[in-house]
């Protein structure tokens, strides 16, 4: 979800904002129910195209450079192109996959596909962004928001072959580091497209890591749904937003990334913005932090994230904004 130009943010402040939130996500199977873990840490990393998915890793690495570890957190729950980043550090070292996005150069995958989702046929984002928004304008909750995008991505769903999944899922499985579930908790988020239903995947779902980062990432009505066996499945940003935070209820200490901004596009009376899964989560106990977007990032970021030539500049002004606020946060994450 590629949203329109948003405020410059680094961490969120201490006061709440009181605003309550409307959407109830389904309970989750007892098998992916959030872990009441007191004391222990929680790593969201939202999603944002191929800049955000470059961004979060940057900052990552530049946090780890300056003395914080955010990869060791005991849950991490990724959502698009941050369900691409939860799997990759899981697998690598941060400064290492860092150096490989800055060395290098973008090559525009099959038909179009980009790091937050594939579009096929290509289209543009701005006419991704015009679709879905209409789409979103029309719905009068989140949950018939939900179903409205899922059909949409229904309609374009003409390969009985499967021949788009088959590329799609090349593609993501070349940007992983393996194709296994990490012995880390990792929650990656979905949306099922029948039933509009919210979906969360790990590594009790039965799902493989692959098909799970495909499906997190499927563009919704920028692409056709993303099937796993007899299901479909579309991008997990429309959960409830783009960070889905509020999975992380429960955590003695949460630490937000999210290159959007924390920004939705639906109402904000429908409490699916950061902000009120924020203030959800502090109600609970959890202390809550979050890094945003800095003003080089959103220059790094351009008018489009789908762009796969901002990646290295997303990544190298992610670095530094992780590695200038590492000193500020360890105190929080310990």
């Amino acid at each position: 979800m590629n949203p329109t130009p948003f405020s410059t943010l680094r961490i969120t402040p201490t006061t709440s904002t009181g605003r309550p939130g409307t959407d109830q996500a389904q309970p989750l199977p007892e098998t992916l129910a959030p872990a009441h873990a007191p004391g222990q840490r929680a790593l969201v990393l939202g999603g944002g195209g191929s800049a955000g998915n470059a961004w979060l890793i940057g900052v990552i690495a530049g946090l780890l450079e300056g003395g914080l570890d955010a990869t060791a957190a005991d849950l991490l729950i990724g959502t698009s192109a941050g369900a691409t980043a939860a799997a990759q550090i899981t697998g690598a070292s941060p400064t290492r996959l860092l150096a490989d996005i800055l060395a290098t150069a973008p090559v525009q995958p099959p038909n179009g596909a980009a790091s937050g989702g594939g579009r096929i046929p290509p289209a543009s984002a701005s006419d991704n962004m015009r679709r879905t928004g209409e789409i979103i304008a029309a719905a009068s909750d989140p949950a018939d928001m939900r179903r409205r995008l899922g059909a949409a991505s229904l309609e374009m769903d003409a390969d009985p072959e499967g021949s788009w999944k088959s590329r799609w899922r090349a593609v993501v499985a070349g940007r992983l580091p393996g194709p296994h579930w990490p012995h880390q908790r990792v929650l990656l988020t979905a949306v099922d497209a029948r039933t509009g239903d919210p979906v969360v995947f790990d590594r009790d779902s039965g799902v493989d890591l692959v098909d799970a980062v495909a499906a997190s990432t499927s563009f919704g009505f920028g692409a056709p749904p993303y099937r796993i066996g007899g299901s479909w499945y579309i991008d997990g940003g429309y959960r409830r937003s783009g960070d889905n935070a509020d999975l992380a209820a429960g955590y003695g200490r949460v630490l937000v990334l999210s290159p959007l901004g924390g920004r939705s596009r639906a109402p904000l009376d429908w409490g699916m913005d950061l902000a009120a899964q924020v203030d959800e989560l502090r109600a609970g106990g959890s202390r809550v932090e979050t890094i945003l977007p800095d003003a080089a990032s959103l220059d790094a970021f351009g008018g489009n994230m789908m762009d796969l030539s901002t990646r290295p500049p997303a990544a190298r002004a992610g670095f530094d904004q992780g590695t200038a606020l590492a000193g500020q946060l360890t105190g929080f994450w310990g």
